[in-house]
């Protein structure tokens, strides 16, 4: 790992971009997505990356409980104007930052222009302090949280071997797809009985994409199902850390390793406008009009 993380920073200096804006989505709950989110996350730094989670799960999020820690304030928090975006910032293992999206939901958040004026501030920040932003969305879907996953750069699709499951994750790469057609996806199933289940299962997703969309994604792997999962989220520390000797820490490690160096070999270019925000700014104009 150690000779694969030199390699990387070699290639990081050689090239400079905005940080990268990635969500983390599942077509339905229960299928860990924010497990594999904060383990993916760790992976990230643990390979030099500066890396930040933001939990958009606002009022139900569980980012935090994962990794063990408290936060005294929230994204909530921070929309609201009660507190400033460096409070709301909090580290976790490896140097891992993440915002909170806060517990105990009192009632629905209602979105006024000063809160998305808010969020895209506190998101411009971001891009220049970390390498890779994680969204973890919460369940269901809002308009504003379609804006999100329109607007980002990468999206990550967790999906299981149960066929709702993997309807539902192509039923949301469909929607986003007729969104914006350039939109890269990577698939990752979960919680696999055997390796040659998750193989299919994903093979199956992909050449759907490709048949009725024709659109082409990219594999990142399976992970198993582990009792070790369990075991590591009831003590609060994400199982990469708790058993880092594990398979289920080696295949993850395999698959982070193999995200990075496909993101390395994407043309950069020097000064590129900065789509996300772009994006984010049209489309939450658009919807205050």
């Amino acid at each position: 790992m150690r000779d694969q993380a030199e390699t990387l920073r070699l290639k990081m200096q050689q090239s400079i971009s905005m940080g990268k804006s990635i969500a983390i989505v599942s077509g339905k709950g229960g299928v860990g997505k924010s497990n594999f989110t904060t383990n993916f996350s760790n992976m990230l730094a643990a390979y030099g990356k500066k890396v930040i989670i933001v939990d958009m799960d606002i009022g139900m999020g569980n980012i935090h409980i994962l990794l063990g820690k408290s936060s005294r304030n929230s994204l909530k928090d921070y929309l609201q104007g009660d507190v400033s975006l460096p409070e709301v910032i909090f580290e976790g293992p490896n140097g891992l930052h993440y915002i909170s999206g806060g517990t105990g939901l009192a009632g629905l958040l209602e979105w006024s222009n000063l809160m998305f004026t808010r969020l895209l501030t506190a998101f411009e920040n971001l891009q220049k302090n970390y390498d890779y932003i994680l969204f973890d969305m919460g369940a269901g879907a809002t308009n504003w949280s379609l804006d999100l996953l329109v607007a980002v750069d990468d999206i990550i699709v967790v999906s299981t071997t149960e066929p709702t499951s993997v309807t539902d994750a192509y039923s949301m790469m469909k929607y986003i797809h007729y969104k914006d057609r350039e939109k890269n996806f990577y698939l990752l199933c979960n919680r696999v009985l055997t390796s040659e289940e998750g193989t299919d299962t994903l093979n199956r997703l992909k050449q759907t994409m490709s048949r009725f969309l024709s659109k082409d994604v990219k594999i990142l792997g399976s992970l198993p199902e582990d009792k070790l999962v369990y075991q590591a989220v009831k003590k609060q520390v994400p199982f990469s850390i708790l058993y880092p000797n594990a398979p289920i820490t080696k295949t993850l490690r395999e698959i982070t390793y193999r995200f990075i160096e496909g993101n390395m070999e994407e043309v950069i270019v020097p000064n590129q406008k900065n789509k996300f925000i772009s994006k984010l700014r049209s489309m939450f104009s658009k919807g205050s009009d």
